[in-house]
């Protein structure tokens, strides 16, 4: 079969190379997906440029990246139903403390890592379920019902947040978020407030916007940055589910202001959810999905041999959503 490797960390044109290895057998308690996309995420090209904390070099003498992507079941090793075989699927931690993952035309995997794929839900949107979809579904809904509540979306215009923004708005909420001005009227079309992240008085045009109610929820992308304003809008006893910091790796938090409000602050990893908490974000997700209630936007769709130029669309910012690989 085709797939991307890579045996070191690096760039991605100098490392990821397309090579050609044995189709995998499937394990008992697997199922075999031939690959039909394959999404690429900010994680996978941290991972490559080995860019996670504390790891010097590969855990994996040769890894294929990507944790995200869907195709069809060709196969199923003992134990699994054989009705699977032929069933559209989407895949989550496909690389996640394994060395193979979806950038290749085959991947093996435990069964309930394959989940059912609905027909009217394309291989492509299928690709981008995993981490953003799975991510800005816990992030909205793991703390339960946001119906009638007040959610802050932090980054409306990134891929999880809009996806974010749209989970919330179908789920009862109040819907503000934030975003560069250039993607206000596409959030605002989705149905939410929408602010100037950058405005230095954004805590007072929350909260003017709201008539002083406090947020019950924040969903954020950049905790670090964000953590002062998020103090100062959230209500007594709300949440942060923070999945991301970014520009500040080593945030300083304002600790008596959140400690006097009793804020929870979930630091939500989608790798590492519980198993209740995956099947909760998958039973969700896919209730959106039957309700077309989500639009999944993606900005590029690369062959899987251009793998190196998806890595480096994703590293370099200049997207509009999200970058899939058909294979």
């Amino acid at each position: 079969m085709r797939a991307i490797t890579y045996d070191r960390f690096g760039p991605a044109f100098e490392v990821l190379t397309l090579t050609d290895l044995p189709v995998p057998t499937v394990a008992p308690g697997e199922v075999l997906v031939r690959l039909t996309t394959s999404g690429v995420n900010p994680s996978d090209i941290r991972a490559r440029a080995g860019g996670r904390p504390g790891v010097a070099k590969p855990p994996f003498p040769q890894i294929i990246p990507h944790s995200d992507g869907a195709g069809v079941i060709e196969a199923v090793g003992e134990g699994v139903d054989a009705a699977r075989i032929g069933q559209r699927v989407w895949v989550w931690n496909g690389q996640w403390q394994r060395a193979f993952g979806t950038a290749a035309d085959y991947i093996t995997l435990p069964t309930e890592q394959a989940v059912e794929l609905s027909d009217h839900i394309s291989f492509e949107e299928g690709a981008i379920l995993g981490i953003p979809g799975l991510t800005a579904v816990h992030a909205v809904l793991g703390g339960g019902s946001v119906a009638g509540k007040i959610v802050l979306i932090s980054g409306g215009a990134g891929t999880v947040g809009r996806i974010a923004v749209q989970v919330a708005k179908a789920s009862g909420a109040w819907v503000l978020t934030t975003a560069r001005p250039a993607a206000h009227e596409d959030l605002k079309a989705l149905g939410a407030e929408v602010f100037d992240y950058s405005a230095h008085d954004l805590a007072e045009q929350i909260l003017a916007v709201t008539d002083g109610v406090p947020v019950d929820r924040i969903v954020e992308v950049e905790f670090g940055k964000n953590v002062e304003t998020n103090a100062q809008v959230i209500a007594e006893r709300g949440t942060i589910a923070a999945f991301g910091s970014a520009l500040d790796m080593a945030p300083v938090m304002p600790f008596y202001p959140l400690m006097f409000k009793a804020v929870n602050i979930d630091l939500v990893l989608v790798y590492l959810l519980a198993a209740a908490e995956r099947q909760a974000a998958i039973t969700n997700l896919t209730d959106l999905l039957e309700r077309k209630a989500l639009d999944l936007r993606i900005a590029d769709v690369i062959p899987l041999e251009d793998c190196a130029r998806g890595h480096d669309l994703i590293a370099s910012g200049a997207r509009a959503g999200s970058v899939v690989l058909t294979i």
